[in-house]
């Protein structure tokens, strides 16, 4: 049901986990699409090697401003536009308040929120020219209710949801919406240590209220609703994506 087909598609941290489900989705959904990647390399070929449809990877550091804005640029000149942006790019990393240093709290602000603000202010004029967009930010439950040890990734994803709601407000008379999906635990290479701990694991899926952990495809598939037609009159929506778990914290 679901056709994308002329639509151009930038998807952050394309190259594993989430981001990876959404550009073999988006892709097979007829999208052209370009996808981030900053140091694996093995993973963006495999993934380009996999795809049938038109799909190019771009390698950006999102610690490096300049070097979101020439992706951008680099992607708008080999596409054409860009129709829609998926900010997926993040890092999760374990640290308690009072031991965690300046340098730590500003690597995961810097990359999980002032990233998603510079590819979305980077696109946003073409998007404003063509009178069409969509915008998704993956954010997560640590967004809403605070992490425990994860207080910089909370503070970011947090940011990142006020700042979707403040994009959808400005620009929705654009005929550009942006949105939010906000997963809880997913099973990816960012959560393999922590799930790989079977009691763990079982004490996490108990507190899920469908007492399972996500794939990464199925927080793709909410994305690529949010892109399509069908999702066309949603705006600024948080679109949790974790099994009720946000119920339960």
């Amino acid at each position: 049901m679901i056709n994308l087909k002329s639509k151009i598609v930038l998807i952050t941290g394309g190259s594993r986990g989430i981001g990876s489900a959404c550009v073999k989705l988006f892709s097979e959904a007829g999208a052209d699409v370009a996808f981030t990647y900053q140091s694996n390399k093995n993973a963006a070929d495999l993934l380009l090697s996999g795809s049938s449809g038109n799909v190019k990877a771009y390698k950006c550091d999102l610690n490096k401003p300049d070097d979101i804005e020439q992706t951008v640029n680099n992607v708008i000149s080999d596409f054409g536009r860009i129709d829609v942006l998926v900010n997926n790019a993040g890092i999760w990393k374990y640290g308690p308040v009072d031991k965690m240093s300046l340098e730590e709290w500003d690597e995961t602000i810097r990359i999980n929120l002032t990233g998603t603000f510079l590819f979305t202010k980077h696109i946003l004029p073409g998007m404003v020219k063509n009178n069409f967009g969509r915008i998704i930010n993956i954010t997560s439950t640590a967004g809403q209710r605070g992490e425990a040890n994860y207080s910089h990734y909370a503070a970011s994803k947090g940011g990142v949801i006020s700042f979707t709601k403040s994009v959808a407000t400005e620009y929705g008379k654009y005929n550009i919406t942006t949105n939010s999906v906000a997963p809880g635990w997913v099973d990816t290479d960012m959560t393999s240590d922590a799930l790989s701990d079977i009691e763990y694991r079982k004490s996490v899926e108990d507190d899920i209220p469908v007492k399972r952990v996500a794939t990464a495809e199925d927080i793709a598939g909410p994305v690529l609703f949010l892109a399509s037609e069908l999702g066309r009159h949603v705006n600024g929506e948080i679109l949790n994506v974790n099994g009720g778990s946000i119920l339960c914290g």
